[in-house]
């Protein structure tokens, strides 16, 4: 298999049963067997080739499984209703009752909610902590932990993980390292620095238009496989089926995913860079300013850039309104949640993704109220983007 990840997705060619170039589009709910004895062998998994209902998968969902695992090069990938879907299914598969998680303490809220206040109800528990500090998970370990859990870029704080180093604490004790990339595809391969699963939201860049939800988990094949036993598989049981339009909708847009991502990361560097220079607290992974700046550029996949994903202090949750309402005006880009849209979205992470944390952990991981977090969009003339920000900044009065 081709080490480069854009390699791996050109080369991933799936063929179309009438020939056309893009794949058709498996719209069946059951599958017909020609004998009972294929079709029992179905539920146990013992029928190579055969579909047996689109809960656990069809043609185009797993057309579109197999490109996400050419791009995150694992043996196999699983799409799902969500991003949040993935991810709980993939934890509750590692853990049952009695088991605990170490999370790092900065992620998405969504998962920050699930992880504290939803697997509880399952007697799974979280030591949340800085994944930043090796010593601090290795002393969160414990003989019932299942799984260290953290994001490639952490969601909004933008810090990046020694994943070798993490991935040598989940091998050393025997736990799984589960990676969200929902931030970073193909800029960095987590399971080639060890990582055991990583999961993504494709609502984000990985679809690109913000038209859809749809989640993934790309693992071994045997991880894959438990995840929709007919007995005991929480993506086969819980059923956040992925409709095989969006699957293919999703599989079509992949197919740009290296150009957008170039230009995404190309358009954040030159703002960043222009924050920086007007003296704006702004965190950015390509700035050598950036705490984590050297780590990503050893871990990251080279020629493709930093990332679209950038954060903004404006110093209060007073003034980050006031330059959020002043952006959209002068429609440098839209005031919305999520990201990986062709135009810029931004939102005040405190108050909105990661208001289901509670503020007194916001203030712990360093979340200040001012924190505005920006996907920067395709913008053609990021110049001309650059002046009309600037002019928003100086009529918030932040700048000098």
């Amino acid at each position: 298999m081709a080490s480069n990840p854009v390699d791996r997705l050109e080369r991933y060619n799936p063929e179309s049963s009438d020939g056309g170039v893009n794949p058709t589009i498996s719209d069946s709910a059951t599958f017909a067997f020609p004998t009972p004895d294929l079709l029992k062998a179905a539920f146990h998994d013992e029928a190579p080739g055969c579909f047996l209902y689109s809960r656990s998968s069809n043609a185009t969902t797993r057309m579109l499984g197999g490109a996400l695992a050419a791009l995150e090069g694992s043996e196999a990938g699983h799409v799902t209703a969500s991003g949040i879907s993935a991810i709980a299914v993939t934890l509750l598969q590692l853990a049952s009752a009695g088991n605990q998680i170490v999370a790092s303490h900065t992620i998405y809220g969504g998962t920050w909610a699930l992880l504290a206040n939803l697997l509880p109800r399952f007697g799974i528990e979280t030591r949340f902590v800085d994944t930043n500090d090796l010593d601090a998970v290795s002393e969160a370990i414990t003989e019932d932990t299942a799984a260290i859990y953290c994001e490639t870029l952490s969601n909004p704080m933008l810090r990046m993980p020694d994943l070798p180093a993490l991935a040598e604490l989940a091998r050393k004790n025997d736990i799984a390292l589960v990676v969200d990339n929902t931030f970073a595809p193909l800029l960095v391969s987590p399971l080639a620095h060890g990582a055991d699963i990583v999961v993504h939201s494709l609502t984000k860049y990985i679809n690109g238009a913000s038209d859809c939800v749809a989640g993934a988990i790309c693992a071994d094949e045997n991880f894959i496989a438990s995840l929709g036993d007919v007995a005991d598989g929480p993506a086969m049981l819980l059923g956040p089926v992925l409709d095989s339009l969006r699957a293919q909708s999703i599989y079509k847009n992949m197919g740009t995913l290296d150009v957008r991502m170039e230009r995404h990361s190309r358009n954040a560097h030159y703002l960043a860079e222009k924050l920086a220079e007007r003296e704006i607290r702004v965190t950015y992974p390509g700035l050598p300013s950036h705490p984590d700046h050297e780590r990503y550029d050893q871990l990251s996949n080279k020629g493709v850039g930093y990332g679209g994903m950038l954060a903004l202090d404006a110093g209060s949750a007073e003034a980050a309104d006031d330059l959020a309402r002043r952006l959209q005006a002068a429609e440098v880009g839209v005031l919305a949640v999520s990201l990986g849209y062709y135009r810029t979205l931004f939102s005040p992470s405190g108050s909105s993704t990661s208001s289901e944390i509670p503020p007194e952990m916001q203030n712990q991981m360093g979340l200040s109220p001012g924190l505005l977090r920006f996907s920067i969009g395709l913008d053609h003339d990021i110049e001309a983007t650059w002046e009309r920000f600037a002019g928003c900044l100086a009529g918030a009065g932040l700048l000098g």
